[in-house]
């Protein structure tokens, strides 16, 4: 067996979690598929897989290198397609980060599967920021300033955020009229920045200024859900996009402070590795969300703000 068709092998028995099921999808012994990956391990010098009597398993070595088989197989697929100039097909790998998928993607995926159905989508969510290449991912949605990489990116939305408290927060500490008069007892929930470790301030626009406000904070969280449920039990401010906050505002969950000096919007941009040309796969992909969120307005944002005021940010997406 070739090097390319035991990485085949390979990627189904990790997608199987069995030597005989994948070795029936593909049509081959099971000894030649047992052999082509002893073989794979030996010339790796590494184990790629955990056998049991019940299960097999991809082992730390096996998960990293079944994002690459995954990355290879698919360019060689690409490669035939460009020939045959067949529709897109294979599977695409999208980081979304936070809640953006559930809010703003995953309502329109219908229509792109319906579009491309030989495009095979695997979407994964956190809080965290991925390291694209080195994770086998196509590209992530991502909220906030890029800082300088190797990623290409595409803006999307700037998305409008708002600062908002609990009720019985409110009829405890009282309701701010002024930024100033959060400084007379209010506090925030703190919100821990994936990127820097630090606590999130708050940030209001002002006369045409930035200010940042960091309140006093006795809980702490580091995930959107998390971020949101400390707001809605009344453990202090918080600030967030609009698009996650106008239902909770809306059922009186949580009140809308300070309007006239809201927080600085969030651009948010689909980024992808720079030095890679982008797959059939990609390419309609990018077009199709740049298409997405051109048509529904970019989920209620206002005009960019000068660069200046971009924020680095990873809260709450």
């Amino acid at each position: 067996m070739d090097r390319f068709t035991a990485m085949r092998a390979f990627v189904r028995i990790v997608e199987r979690r069995s030597f005989t099921r994948a070795s029936e999808d593909l049509g081959l012994p099971r000894a030649t598929v047992t052999d082509a990956i002893k073989a794979l391990e030996q010339r790796l010098g590494v184990r790629l897989l955990h056998r049991t009597t019940r299960l097999v398993v991809p082992t730390l070595e096996g998960e990293a290198f079944y994002g690459r088989c995954l990355r290879l197989i698919a360019d060689m697929d690409d490669a035939e397609a460009a020939f045959r100039d067949a529709p897109p097909r294979g599977p695409l790998r999208i980081e979304v980060h936070g809640t953006l998928g559930r809010h703003l993607l995953f309502p329109h995926l219908p229509e792109f599967l319906q579009r491309y159905p030989e495009i095979e989508l695997e979407v994964s969510e956190g809080d965290r920021y991925v390291d694209l290449l080195r994770e086998g991912v196509d590209a992530a949605l991502r909220v906030g300033t890029l800082a300088d990489s190797d990623l290409a990116a595409r803006r999307l939305a700037m998305l409008r955020e708002v600062t908002v408290a609990a009720p019985g927060y409110l009829q405890a500490k009282g309701v701010p009229g002024s930024i100033e008069s959060l400084l007379g007892g209010h506090e925030m929930v703190g919100y821990r920045s994936s990127a820097t470790g630090q606590l999130i301030p708050l940030e209001f626009q002002q006369g045409g200024q930035v200010r940042y406000v960091p309140l006093p904070v006795r809980v702490r969280v580091s995930g959107a859900d998390a971020f949101l449920g400390a707001a809605l039990a009344g453990l202090g401010i918080i600030q967030a996009p609009r698009y996650r906050m106008d239902p909770y505002i809306a059922r009186g969950q949580l009140v809308e402070l300070l309007p006239d000096a809201p927080p600085t919007p969030s651009p948010l941009s689909l980024v992808y590795p720079r030095n890679r040309t982008p797959s059939p796969r990609l390419r309609v992909f990018i077009d199709w969300v740049a298409g997405v969120f051109e048509q529904t307005g970019g989920a209620g944002q206002r005009p960019a703000l000068p660069e200046r005021h971009a924020k680095l940010s990873d809260r709450t997406r």
